[in-house]
C-alpha cells in the first residue's frame, strides 16, 4: 500500500501504551511499513518525556497513533482511560495530530511475529524485551492499512 495521491507523506510513530513499558515504532505513510524502535521504560503509564522528546526530534513525526486497550468485546477498561490519557497529554505536548487505533490482537501478533523470527534465526530469547515495540509495529501496520476504521476513537 502507498500513500493517496494528495495525502501528506512522512514518518508516524506509534506507541504500545503500558503501565511500566511503552512501545514505540515508526512508519512512513509512503510505504505504509512500520519498524519497532524500542521499549521505553514507564511509571505508572508516565515515561521519561525527555526521551520522547528526542524521538520527536529526531523523527519529525506527521502524526502519532497510540494503541487502544479494549477488553475483547470492545469496552474499555482501566487501562483504556490511562491509554487515552496518555495520548492527550502526547497532543498537548507536541500539537500534531494523536490518533487512537483498537489494538486488540496486537500483542498476540507481535508474539507470533517474534516466533518466527526466532524460529528463522532472527531473533533471540533476550530480545524479547522488545515485544512491545513489535507491537507497536503491528499497530501502526493496522492503522495504516483500516484508516477509516481505526480513527474513529476520540482522546
Amino acid at each position: 500500500m502507498s500513500a493517496a495521491p494528495g495525502a501528506r507523506v512522512g514518518n508516524v510513530l506509534g506507541f504500545d501504551f503500558g503501565l511500566r513499558c511503552i512501545g514505540v515504532a515508526v512508519a512512513t505513510t509512503l510505504t505504509a511499513s512500520a519498524r519497532p524502535l524500542l521499549a521505553l521504560a514507564a511509571h505508572a503509564g508516565v515515561p521519561d518525556w525527555n526521551e520522547l522528546d528526542a524521538l520527536l526530534r529526531a523523527w519529525s513525526p506527521l502524526a502519532l497513533v497510540v494503541g487502544l486497550p479494549l477488553d475483547g468485546a470492545g469496552s474499555e477498561q482501566p487501562i483504556t482511560r490511562a491509554a487515552r490519557a496518555f495520548a492527550k497529554q502526547l497532543q498537548q505536548r507536541y500539537r500534531i495530530d494523536v490518533h487512537l487505533c483498537d489494538e486488540r490482537h496486537s500483542s498476540q501478533e507481535a508474539a507470533r511475529r517474534f516466533a518466527t523470527q526466532r524460529a528463522a534465526g532472527q531473533r533471540r530469547k533476550r530480545d524479547a524485551a522488545q515485544l512491545d515495540a513489535l507491537a507497536a509495529a503491528v499497530i501502526l501496520e493496522s492503522w495504516l492499512s483500516e484508516p477509516s476504521c481505526t480513527r474513529t476513537c476520540a482522546i
